[in-house]
């Protein structure tokens, strides 16, 4: 029996003058979030290579001085002084739409502003991308090699370079790097930055996901019984259960917890312990958007920026790359 239906979309045939629904709704799904590039504080750089120094006071001393003792030699102060430095990195994101395009309605809508605010969007990752990494920086040579800024991975490593010192180096104490993350392991790397610095009250935790859940972990974890044990700090009458972890109170200050953009740390593992204060990114060419003439094909532009990650003490940081 023949009769019209909705199936039959062949040219000609009974369904080809139906509309298509499509709703006015576009989603993307990909993490957005830019933690380290929120943390630090910005700075206008006014090169391509920045530098900053650094500087420690000397050991403290018990040793008295004897009365009416003369003052026969001096000490230079500044002989434990260091110059430390990044390279700034050229970051870019185009973007063109057709006049064809721009003409058309579109989901979205997909329009030359949309092409452009998208841009933005990802640029900020790429620099989030950078600022998490284990790159070493390199220089332009005119050739295939292009600036690249070290990324907060090797900052915070025993061999980030030769260029810093040892004495400003990340210790060994404040690098997570084998073997299961205990809570007491977790412990240590705070009181390894508390021995550097003296305070850790500003301390951040930019943590992959599974570090998130290890960390999480602490809160419910018997260390003497190795079994799984809720400490719960809510009032009886709550009908809600938390059982994440957003802030650490350790023996040497708080820590907030802050979950890392998967797509921008080098794993789900790696976390960092960050001083806010002691971190820093320096802008060369602030995040900006610029269009370029239409040559007949459609509106198009880009989206740029030139910053590199500044590290002001290695030793105010720390890092974990293993959790089990």
């Amino acid at each position: 029996m023949a009769f019209s239906n909705t199936y039959n979309v062949t040219n000609p045939g009974s369904g080809v003058s139906n509309r298509e629904d499509l709703t006015d709704v576009l989603t993307i799904l990909a993490p957005e979030e830019t933690p380290v590039l929120s943390l630090a504080n910005k700075s206008k750089a006014t090169a391509t290579f920045n530098e900053w120094t650094v500087d420690v006071l000397a050991t403290p001393s018990a040793t008295g001085i004897q009365e009416g003792a003369d003052i026969s030699s001096f000490t230079d102060k500044f002989t434990g002084r260091a110059r430390l430095g990044n390279y700034i990195q050229l970051f870019r994101r185009d973007f063109m739409v057709s006049q064809l395009q721009q003409a058309v309605e579109s989901v979205g809508p997909a329009k030359i502003a949309e092409a452009e605010a998208k841009g933005v969007r990802e640029i900020k990752r790429d620099m989030e991308k950078v600022l998490c990494g284990d790159q070493d920086r390199s220089v332009e040579d005119g050739s295939s090699a292009r600036y690249v800024s070290r990324g907060l991975g090797l900052w915070t490593s025993n061999t980030p370079g030769s260029d810093v010192p040892s004495g400003f180096r990340t210790p060994t104490a404040s690098i997570h790097g084998t073997g299961t993350l205990t809570e007491n392991a977790f412990n240590g790397l705070i009181a390894s930055i508390y021995t550097q610095t003296g305070t850790v009250d500003k301390l951040s935790l930019v943590a992959g996901t599974v570090l998130r859940r290890t960390v999480s972990g602490f809160a419910r974890s018997d260390n003497n019984t190795n079994e799984n044990v809720y400490h719960v700090n809510q009032m009886a009458t709550d009908k809600e259960i938390t059982l994440s972890v957003n802030t650490y109170d350790s023996d040497f200050g708080i820590i907030t917890v802050i979950n890392g953009n998967p797509a921008c740390l080098p794993d789900s593992s790696r976390g960092y312990i960050i001083n806010p204060d002691y971190i820093g990114v320096a802008e060369l060419m602030s995040l900006g958007s610029t269009r370029v003439p239409d040559l007949g094909g459609g509106q198009r532009g880009f989206v740029d920026a030139a910053a590199g990650l500044q590290v002001f003490s290695p030793l105010a940081h720390g890092k974990i790359t293993v959790v089990a």
